[in-house]
């Protein structure tokens, strides 16, 4: 088949690397791809011009809202896969959710990231329940061999009794606003650095380079980047919000913090207890080896795809 696959596309963001992923599992079945950028497109007329233009037979959506809402009302099947931000953010504003339920209506297939994922979108879109299939994000990292560390580090105090210990803020930035902020806030934080956008294999070779991975965010379908650590063999520390709970047990595959005070506290106690880090390491990985297989993701994507196949009802 021929199909359309519409993602946010932001450079070296998750979203970006899950749809290249996808999109390489499809294309491994002998289906064409064509991956374009949601964010290029403002109506669902703008969409029915392109699926013309491409010949496309059918459409798999990364995003409920910000890519599904634009393939509603065409004439192709579709399926979806679930974002943390349809779920956890989008789904609590009333119009957002409202559309989102209509996109699941006309989904041949949803696809959620983890049991919790699936669970709260049934409870918001209950008329979905039959079309909810979970896969787990599949990982297989791939580091630069050739990365150096020195090339974007330079000493400086962390604070008075820790001067080797940095922070590392590695990403695209996407907000300004939130850009600005922090940028701001690194220049007074000695021992912080900022670093932009770095091609996949570096950051793999990064995080391998690193001591422990902190995931901080406050909204989470499922981390890629706290998963990568775990088949790279890095600890991870990791906000205690829903989206990382469900990959993360605490002091079991990785520590989970809900506080700056507690952060600091376990960052601390992984540094001072190697065994504690060795058994992180060694349950971290194996977890992901169970859980998140790259060839168990890319067997239910070609299953489910094969739903889309032949016309839709008129």
């Amino acid at each position: 088949m021929r199909l359309l696959l519409l993602a946010v596309l932001r450079p070296h963001t998750g979203n970006a690397v899950t749809a290249q992923r996808v999109r390489a599992h499809l294309e491994a079945a002998g289906h064409v791809c064509v991956l374009k950028d949601a964010f290029d497109f403002g109506s669902p007329s703008e969409i029915a011009n392109l699926i013309l233009a491409e010949n496309c037979e059918a459409a798999l959506a990364l995003h409920l809202y910000r890519a599904g809402r634009l393939l509603q009302g065409h004439r192709i099947p579709f399926g979806i896969i679930f974002g943390g931000t349809d779920v956890n953010e989008d789904a609590k504003q009333k119009e957002k959710n409202t559309v989102m339920g209509r996109v699941l209506e006309e989904a041949r297939f949803a696809v959620a990231f983890t049991e919790s994922m699936k669970e709260m979108a049934q409870v918001q879109w209950p008329h979905a329940k039959g079309k909810i299939y979970v896969q787990s994000q599949g990982i297989a990292t791939t580091p630069n061999a050739t990365f150096n560390w020195n090339t974007f580090l330079q000493r400086s105090e962390w604070h008075q009794d820790e001067p080797s210990v940095y922070l590392v803020i590695v990403g695209p930035e996407v907000d300004p606003v939130f850009t600005r902020e922090v940028k701001a806030k690194v220049k007074r934080a000695a021992g912080v650095r900022l670093i932009g956008e770095m091609p996949q294999g570096d950051l793999h070779a990064a995080v391998k380079n690193c001591f422990a991975v902190v995931n901080s965010s406050v909204s989470e379908g499922m981390s890629a980047a706290i998963l990568e650590a775990m088949d790279l063999e890095v600890p991870v520390l990791a906000r205690n919000i829903p989206g990382n709970a469900a990959v993360v047990r605490h002091e079991v595959t990785g520590l989970l913090f809900s506080t700056p005070q507690e952060f600091v506290h376990l960052a601390k106690r992984l540094v001072s207890d190697p065994a504690l880090e060795k058994e992180i390491v060694t349950n971290g990985k194996a977890y992901v080896r169970m859980y998140h297989s790259w060839q168990v993701e890319r067997d239910t994507y070609q299953q489910l795809i094969r739903k889309l196949e032949g016309s839709s009802e008129d």
